[in-house]
């Protein structure tokens, strides 16, 4: 099927037939692949992280400005697997604590600040209000941090805030190329799901020599020991809360799907998702699948009961036997003795050292000055490990009200979506958003990789939306 549709907000005048002849798309996604086999196999570390960036970076501009749809997925998997490609890349030659090279997929998402910024103008007369309102208060935020902490500091933290928005602004501002998109995004999730799931389960079990390496640079004691059968599973993304994120977002994706990749990729993916250990995301999944369950007509509801049962059948084994049972069943044991658990004990103390100063902090920290003030009246730093600590630390009553108003705007427009009794993608799309939200109160969610899934995915909920009320408009 051909769409004749012009594109919004990019920056060429063709169409979207430009991509039925993808070569140039391939040979830069293909040289970009090759240029960084060939460093990581060779260990040239000083010049290939700049190159790696300006090459990604150039691929995106490439595909953005003529292949929209290849862009879409260039962008999710550079998420996916740049992560990864860095830890590679330290262990074959030193240890980068700059973290320069996870900068990559911030820039290669920023290229749809162009259209985001284009199409403001007329994007309320469009309903995207919603993100209007998040944009404005995550630009006094970094106004905030640029007088209270240095301009690079407040640039760096601003990619984690600024980078979800656009790209969600860009999904929903395309809302008449949904099929398609609907299309390149089930698709790169399902890949997604099987590949991160099955290197997931090959780090657990191996323990390659590069995640150790990174284990142990980092010194981060709360995702595991540096050994066989001791990691919390992060798979190819930098800690297992994103890549749980990601993998809750995808496993609702397969309860859509018909494709025969489906059910590899559940198995594997349900599998890392619970050696990921990420408690939070565990809940955030049956919250979202509820969703689901409860929006789609009975017929697809039983569809779904059917895809469960198969989907529980290639799971259930793998998850019961050894070496996965006993660290998934200790997890799982938790929950019903949450009050002396060690992590839930660290999240009751985070919120008593930051909530009342979250809650008295009128104009914000800023972004990247996550500070607040001690006992003794001097400021001290915070793990904030909460989306409300965190957005009213750093955006303060005055941005924090206008970004969670376009928050809260976006998810009502979305609640107002009725064909996803007929569309289960947009149906998954809407219970995603959703167990994202759930999960604000525990987890910084709206940032960074995660922040591209929660926003992300309600925006192309809304866009669905949209698109089918302009169906049904042109019917009458």
């Amino acid at each position: 099927m051909t769409y004749r549709q012009s594109i919004p907000g990019n920056p060429h005048i063709g169409n979207i037939d430009t991509e039925q002849q993808p070569i140039l798309a391939w040979l830069a996604i293909s040289a970009l692949v090759l240029f960084t086999a060939v460093c990581l196999i060779g260990g040239i570390g000083s010049i290939f992280r700049p190159a790696y960036i300006l090459l990604s970076f150039a691929v995106g501009v490439l595909l953005y400005a003529r292949y929209p749809t290849f862009y879409l997925g260039f962008t999710w998997w550079m998420w996916f697997v740049t992560p990864f490609v860095s830890r590679v890349i330290d262990f074959r030659t030193a240890f980068d604590e700059s973290r320069l090279l996870l900068v990559a997929p911030y820039l290669v998402t920023l290229i749809t600040l162009y259209g985001c910024l284009k199409n403001l103008p007329r994007s309320y007369r469009e309903g995207g209000l919603p993100f209007v309102l998040a944009l404005i208060g995550v630009s006094y935020g970094f106004l905030m941090g640029m007088v209270n902490t240095s301009a690079f500091t407040a640039a760096r933290a601003m990619l984690d805030w600024l980078t979800p928005i656009s790209f969600a602004f860009y999904l929903f501002i395309n809302w008449r190329n949904y099929p398609r998109y609907r299309q390149v995004i089930q698709t790169t999730f399902v890949w997604g799901v099987l590949v991160t799931g099955v290197y997931g389960i090959y780090q657990y079990i191996v323990a390659p020599e590069w995640d150790k390496f990174w284990l142990i640079s980092t010194k981060l004691a709360s995702m595991g020991n540096p050994a066989p059968f001791q990691i919390r599973v992060w798979s190819t993304m930098h800690s297992p809360g994103p890549f749980a994120v990601m993998m809750m977002a995808g496993l609702l994706l397969l309860l859509n799907g018909k494709g025969f990749l489906n059910f590899p990729a559940a198995g594997a993916g349900y599998l890392a998702f619970l050696l990921s250990m990420v408690r939070v995301m565990w809940g955030c999944w049956v919250v979202g699948l509820l969703a689901m369950f409860t929006s789609i007509r009975p017929k697809l509801q039983m569809r779904l009961i059917i895809t469960m049962l198969i989907m529980a059948l290639c799971v259930i084994p793998l998850s019961t036997m050894e070496p996965f049972a006993d660290a998934i069943n200790d997890r799982l044991q938790t929950f019903s003795n949450l009050e002396k658990d060690d992590s839930t004990q660290v999240r009751q103390k985070i919120y008593e050292n930051g909530l009342n100063s979250a809650l008295s902090n009128v104009l914000g920290n800023g972004i990247g000055n996550t500070f607040i003030v001690n006992k003794e009246g001097k400021l001290e730093s915070i793990v904030v490990d909460s989306g409300i600590l965190e957005t009213f630390i750093t955006l303060g009553w005055f941005g924090a009200v206008i970004y969670v108003g376009g928050l809260v705007l976006l998810l009502l427009k979305v609640l107002q979506a009725t064909e996803l009794q007929y569309d289960t993608f947009l149906a998954a799309a809407r219970a995603i958003g959703f167990g994202c939200v759930i999960g604000i109160p525990i987890f910084s969610i709206m940032l960074g990789n995660s922040g591209m899934i929660m926003w992300s995915f309600l925006a192309i909920a809304l866009a669905g939306h949209k698109y089918y009320q302009h169906q049904l408009i042109n019917r009458v």
